[in-house]
């Protein structure tokens, strides 16, 4: 069962910041992904964006997310906190965000989305199949993708690839 909930002003925000983190990582070289780690009160407390252009490719900034978290907040803490991120979590990140404890997720575009923009644009399909949040994490509670920044997420892939974003 799906959990998904509605985004909200200052998830809009947060939102934001990843979107910057992820035109960093492209602006860097690297494929256009930012995510950040927002505990119970609102505060970012870990901020990371995609490090895979290196060769390994588990450096996505959600599950260097879920790795900090494990080392750094309590159980509690975890389950309380919410990772925001450009893009929806693939099945290796999804799988350590649950297995660590952590809470909501919210993204900007889906795995759907960015599946779809790489079809429309030739782009061969990865090595991991490109499931849900909620294929992989059930009980995960997850809120996404958001209309305006789905776009803006688009034309950083779109860039990323040399393609119009209007394409």
């Amino acid at each position: 069962m799906t959990l998904e909930s509605a985004l909200t002003d200052e998830d809009h925000r947060h939102l934001l910041r990843c979107i910057d983190l992820a035109r960093e990582a492209l602006d860097a070289g690297d494929e256009p992904f930012g995510s950040i780690l927002v505990d119970a009160k609102g505060e970012q407390r870990f901020a990371d964006r995609n490090r895979v252009a290196g060769g390994d490719h588990t450096r996505h900034p959600e599950f260097e997310i879920a790795r900090w978290a494990a080392q750094h907040l309590s159980p509690s803490e975890r389950a309380q906190a919410t990772v925001y991120t450009s893009g929806e979590h693939c099945p290796m990140c999804a799988a350590a965000h649950a297995w660590v404890g952590l809470g909501r997720i919210v993204y900007a575009s889906s795995s759907q989305q960015l599946t779809q923009w790489h079809r429309e644009w030739g782009i061969p399909a990865g090595p991991v199949a490109p499931l849900p949040v909620s294929a992989v994490a059930p009980s995960v509670e997850v809120a996404g993708p958001e209309a305006e920044l789905s776009e803006q997420v688009r034309a950083l892939h779109a860039r990323r690839h040399m393609i119009s974003s209007t394409d």
